[in-house]
């Protein structure tokens, strides 16, 4: 490699760490930090963004790259190729934007915490209203200067290589497949028996921490806190867990903590010898939710693992040995009901609450839906996917932060990374003798450590359907994902 390329290096490790400490006042922005802040820390964040933009813009970064020589080392090439991405999305977009983008977002997601408690949409619309307004102005620049269509910008901002084209079949397929099968699963399942609460918060805690850190979490690296939406964030080194947690319900702050350490496993497990460098980073955020997934919904709901979790939960919370059947269990986490929240879907309804966001995110970008109309087209989309309709904004449209803080074009990754998670999970059974027994005895290493060599390990070297290729024989191939849903509820009786 030669001296432009080292200096490159040398740039986007100090990128790094400026996106590292943004990452860090985000999340203390979500779990802990008083209201009265949100102002100040809306300028840190901003003015943070603001560096990195000019770090990225400025002209010395352009000379480096006209020169720079990365040699023949794979991993070298492919940081060069994706820092002149970084490079190309960043000088499409001014600075002023960049800084009223973060300044904007962080100020509506404040109001937005305000709005969903009170289920008054109207409370956040002028604030969503310029989110959505300088969103749309990004996206035009990104899209004008990559040569794709806007909402294609932002799509690939958060899972490189995917474009709403090569989305939307795959979701109007599962919508098929939902509307034929949801009825018959609905019909055929048992009732389940439900454990007797309360379920103190501290003993979740601990069951929480307990199950994390036997998945692989190392708390050295790592800390658990609460806030009001769960979600993983930090850095490699640093890792950040939210959960929520209800006393009469113990699976969801469970639950939801595995999903998260599945995410943190993945920062952790990032190459080591590339870290702050692009090509050292997550693959992108469809690959992110694939290693969340196949931990929460692949692994700690396989029937293996729930006879291994029976007993450990009823020496956390007491009740009948009935309760905790793997059976019983099965019964009670694979339940499908249609609900209004996503977060709170099953893994058969979940998907059709992201075919819902990426249409009305789509109009939304494009336009074609005004920020005040958000509410009702959210309703008529509800109704024709699962035919339910909330109650209120909080159970419709303000249920998700995700808009409020600008993120336009990430709901997609939830369902890619599902699909994504059935097929990765397959390779593993074909490729890792026993992971099934591992389950049954709560050993999760046989998995990850087939996940570090297919995955975890590759950083951002492959894109999304070149990292499934090379680890399970083939791209993207949403059929695992429903045979998955067929053999664990249609094939039999449902248990």
């Amino acid at each position: 490699m030669n001296d432009a390329y080292v200096r490159l290096r040398a740039r986007f490790a100090r990128l790094a760490t400026v996106e590292e400490a943004a990452a860090i006042l985000h999340w203390d922005a979500a779990a802990m930090m008083p209201p009265g802040g949100g102002a100040a820390r809306g300028d840190q964040l901003a003015a943070l963004a603001g560096i990195t933009h000019e770090w990225l813009v400025a002209p010395d970064l352009a000379e480096w790259l006209d020169a720079a020589d990365p040699g023949d080392d794979p991993w070298e090439i492919a940081n060069l190729a994706l820092m002149r991405d970084r490079r190309s999305r960043a000088a499409a977009l001014p600075g002023a934007l960049v800084e009223a983008q973060a300044r904007a977002n962080s100020a509506c997601e404040k109001i937005w915490r305000e709005a969903r408690a009170a289920a008054d949409f109207a409370r956040v619309l002028p604030a969503f209203a310029e989110v959505v307004h300088l969103a749309r102005e990004g996206a035009s620049a990104l899209g004008a200067a990559l040569g794709i269509d806007p909402y294609d910008a932002l799509m690939e901002g958060f899972q490189r290589g995917v474009r709403a084209a090569d989305v939307a079949p795959i979701f109007a397929a599962y919508e098929t497949f939902l509307a034929d099968a949801l009825p018959v699963i609905e019909a055929r399942q048992i009732a389940p028996h439900s454990p007797a609460g309360p379920f103190p918060e501290a003993a979740q805690e601990a069951l929480c921490r307990r199950l994390a850190a036997r998945a692989g979490l190392d708390f050295a690296h790592a800390r658990l806190d609460r806030s009001a939406h769960p979600f993983c964030g930090g850095t490699p080194t640093d890792i950040r867990i939210t959960t929520r947690y209800d006393e009469s319900d113990f699976a969801e702050s469970l639950m939801g903590v595995m999903h998260e350490t599945g995410h943190a496993l993945y920062e952790l497990g990032l190459p080591r010898a590339m870290a702050r460098q692009p090509v050292g980073q997550a693959a992108g955020m469809a690959v992110h939710e694939s290693q969340s997934l196949i931990i929460e919904m692949q692994a700690c709901r396989s029937d293996a693992f729930l006879a291994w979790l029976g007993p450990v939960l009823r020496e956390s919370f007491g009740g009948a040995a009935a309760v905790y059947a793997p059976e019983n269990l099965a019964r009670l986490w694979r339940r499908v009901a249609r609900g209004p929240i996503r977060v709170d879907a099953d893994e058969v309804t979940y998907p059709a609450h992201v075919i819902l966001r990426f249409r009305l995110e789509q109009a939304l970008i494009a336009g074609d839906l005004a920020p005040a109309d958000l509410p009702g087209a959210w309703r008529e989309g509800m109704a024709a996917l699962l035919g339910i309709t909330p109650r209120n904004d909080a159970e419709g449209c303000l249920q998700d932060i995700h808009w409020y803080d600008g993120a336009f074009g990430y709901f997609p990754s939830y369902t890619l990374g599902a699909m994504a998670a059935a097929q990765l999970m397959a390779a593993a059974r074909r490729g890792v003798a026993g992971l099934d027994r591992a389950l049954g005895a709560g050993d999760f290493a046989p998995l990850l450590g087939w996940l570090r060599d297919a995955v975890r390990g590759r950083g951002s070297l492959l894109g999304f359907d070149d990292l499934l290729l090379a680890a399970t024989g083939k791209r993207l191939d949403p059929e695992d994902f429903m045979a998955h849903l067929r053999a664990r509820y249609l094939a039999g009786a449902i248990t």
